[in-house]
């Protein structure tokens, strides 16, 4: 990194940090804390307000803000694609505000990057996920919940599961207290605190309907942090099946979130599934045909041929 470089990162990072070190910026720009010196000295030459106190590091002085001084194609092109995403997939306010800033950051490029950066977006593109009406209702819902997230607020939704609970009803209605909105998958998921289970559940957004903000707040909890957060792994059944080696390619492309270890050996490809029960992956299962053969368990196996007949009958 020449000098001008590190100048300017020096500064980006006082501005995203209260306080730093020298020692602390040697290590990060790898060279020594004399140079650092230096290098605050002139930027201290060059008008740029830095406060300096021994022992404890240097900052920026309140309100002082150095936009950035240009992008590179590949800089603007992640920008650029990251407000395509954002259209996509965000609720209405964020859509308008990605179109601004969209524009905001073709407005300060040049015109050789600008020119760039268009032509390798035009080789890039983002598919938005089919089923346009729930996409819309996700959206809706999105919206709200987010709202609810900032005003600290409850919601309250009816709630429909692939499965029953353990009373085997399907359909129930939640109050839920919003800790987070997670992607997963192409599909938004809602993390937060169940009243009915007294627990910390996930709900697909998908699966809601006649969502509803209540008065009744909530406070986060301190000890909460949902980029750290990871949920409790109850999966303990093991399925263990056996794919036809023309299959395997399809097998390992199809991504299945269940798979947890696949091999390859003479008579095929045998995959691994954990699971929390079998109705979880029967359709999947069944979806390949006679391309598949379910090794074990055994109960799994049965379940299996028990469809196969009842589809026989059918036909």
């Amino acid at each position: 990194m020449n000098k001008t470089d590190r100048l300017l990162a020096i500064v980006l990072e006082l501005q995203s940090r209260e306080v730093v070190r020298g020692e602390d910026l040697a290590a990060l720009f790898e060279t020594s804390v004399r140079t650092i010196y230096r290098d605050i000295q002139a930027l201290s030459e060059a008008g740029v307000p830095i406060i300096g106190a021994p022992g404890t590091g240097y900052s920026l002085m309140k309100g002082y803000f150095l936009p950035p001084v240009s992008f590179t194609v590949e800089e603007a092109v992640t920008l650029l694609i990251g407000t395509d995403f954002i259209e996509q997939r965000f609720d209405e306010e964020y859509r308008v505000r990605s179109q601004a800033v969209r524009k905001k950051v073709e407005a300060v490029l040049s015109e050789n990057v600008r020119r760039e950066a268009s032509r390798l977006r035009k080789a890039l593109r983002l598919l938005a996920p089919g089923k346009q009406v729930a996409l819309s209702k996700e959206r809706e819902y999105f919206e709200k919940i987010r709202q609810a997230l900032l005003d600290e607020r409850k919601i309250r939704f009816h709630y429909s599961k692939k499965m029953g609970d353990s009373g085997g009803n399907p359909h129930s209605d939640r109050t839920v207290a919003p800790y987070g909105l997670v992607l997963v998958e192409g599909a938004w998921m809602l993390v937060g605190y169940c009243d009915l289970r007294q627990d910390i559940r996930h709900f697909r957004l998908s699966r809601m309907t006649e969502l509803i903000a209540l008065e009744e707040r909530f406070k986060l909890p301190a000890d909460f942090n949902l980029r750290e957060y990871t949920p409790k792994d109850d999966r303990d059944l093991r399925v263990r099946l056996l794919f036809n080696p023309d299959l395997a390619d399809k097998v390992k492309e199809s991504g299945y979130p269940y798979m947890e270890d696949m091999e390859e050996h003479p008579d095929g490809l045998h995959v691994v599934l954990r699971i929390r029960q079998q109705d979880e992956v029967l359709r999947w299962v069944l979806g390949w045909g006679a391309g598949v053969t379910v090794l074990e368990p055994a109960a799994f196996r049965d379940r299996i041929r028990e469809e196969a007949l009842k589809i026989l009958k059918r036909y």
